[in-house]
């Protein structure tokens, strides 16, 4: 349904260090870099986000996120502990959350920009 997602960043840099660092335990890379954008998704595939520097970049609202599928728990553990190693804001421990669902276990985190993103294995 969705192909893919762009999100307005402050400082390029900084964002790549935390989306490659907390990516990768999801499976996902830079596919393309720019001076001002880069994409991520599958090793070989197309980008299914967008990273576009702007000076009037602003944080999504408080009820918008984006959840990420991962593929174990672990990969859920990973992530959530590399972003907060590359800037990001614990918005919630790796855990099972119950109230979503049977085998839901899940992380939540800010960017460095303030968007908010979830790792989600579904067990």
């Amino acid at each position: 349904m969705i192909d893919h997602l762009s999100l307005g960043v402050r400082e390029l840099e900084r964002a790549l260090r935390f989306y490659d660092a907390a990516l990768a335990p999801l499976g996902w890379v830079r596919v393309w870099t720019r001076p001002t954008a880069a994409g991520y998704g599958a090793p070989g595939g197309e980008d299914r986000l967008a990273l576009f520097a702007t000076l009037d970049a602003h944080p999504a609202g408080a009820g918008t996120h984006l959840a990420l599928t991962a593929k174990t728990t672990e990969a859920v553990d990973r992530f959530w502990a590399a972003a907060l190693a590359n800037g990001g804001v614990d918005e919630g421990a790796p855990g099972d959350r119950p109230r979503y669902g049977a085998g839901y276990y899940a992380a939540f985190v800010r960017d460095p920009d303030g968007h908010k993103l979830e790792a989600v294995h579904h067990g």
